[in-house]
């Protein structure tokens, strides 16, 4: 069955932010309709959580389509409508199993024209690679730290730096870290004040909550 699928052509003009495709619950034939819509309109397409076979699917069709197979991420397209700004965001990791909820992050900011590095491997369990970087991290304005097993580096991060800290926790870990949740609560309990807290896995969210910070304090 072929349901419409009704795009968010005004989300731009109300809060300077795009849609989005969540790429992972969607048909082949219900992306391809999608992204035929938004190119039409002279619109960025950025599909998240999209797996290899769907991907090949689009690449086939569209010339300019670019698939970043560790982040699950599609773009196809330029985002015209880049921020102005000389605000920077770090994107700070536990471990490389993490990499896909970093860089779905960093491809979400950098779509926007926003300058971000990734610091990655400073987990806690090995604490002199953080306190090794931690200099060079103070230099970002806006933190989003993305952690899996007990989800602790957000709680250290927020007790020695000052930005504001958008924590993602991630479905890394064995047993009891239930695929996330044990993360999530830990960031949600956190003893460093004023720490956010993203869904599971989620950095695509974790990136706009950035962005709507650096609209503010640009």
């Amino acid at each position: 069955m072929n349901l419409d699928i009704r795009f968010d052509f005004q989300r731009r003009e109300r809060i300077g932010l795009i849609e989005a495709i969540w790429g992972e619950d969607k048909s082949i034939d219900q992306l391809i309709r999608v992204t035929e819509e938004v190119l039409s309109k002279k619109e960025v397409i950025f599909i998240t959580r999209i797996n290899k076979e769907k991907a090949v699917h689009l690449l086939d069709i569209f010339n300019d389509a670019r698939f970043y197979e560790e982040a699950n991420c599609l773009i196809i397209g330029e985002n015209i409508h880049k921020f102005s700004t000389n605000k920077k965001v770090a994107i700070i990791s536990g471990g490389s199993s993490d990499l896909a909820v970093t860089l779905e992050a960093k491809l979400s900011l950098e779509l926007y024209g926003v300058r971000c590095q990734s610091f990655i491997d400073v987990g806690v369990a090995g604490l002199h690679r953080l306190l090794n970087q931690i200099e060079e991290i103070n230099k970002y304005d806006v933190l989003i730290v993305c952690a899996g097993m007990e989800g602790a580096l957000a709680t250290v991060i927020g007790g020695l730096l000052p930005q504001p800290i958008i924590a993602v926790p991630v479905s890394v870990g064995y047993g009891v870290s239930k695929n996330g949740e044990t993360a999530l609560n830990s960031m949600l309990s956190s003893c460093a004040p004023g720490i956010a807290v993203m869904n599971i896995d989620n950095g695509y969210g974790a990136a706009m909550a950035a962005l709507r910070i650096i609209k503010r304090i640009s």
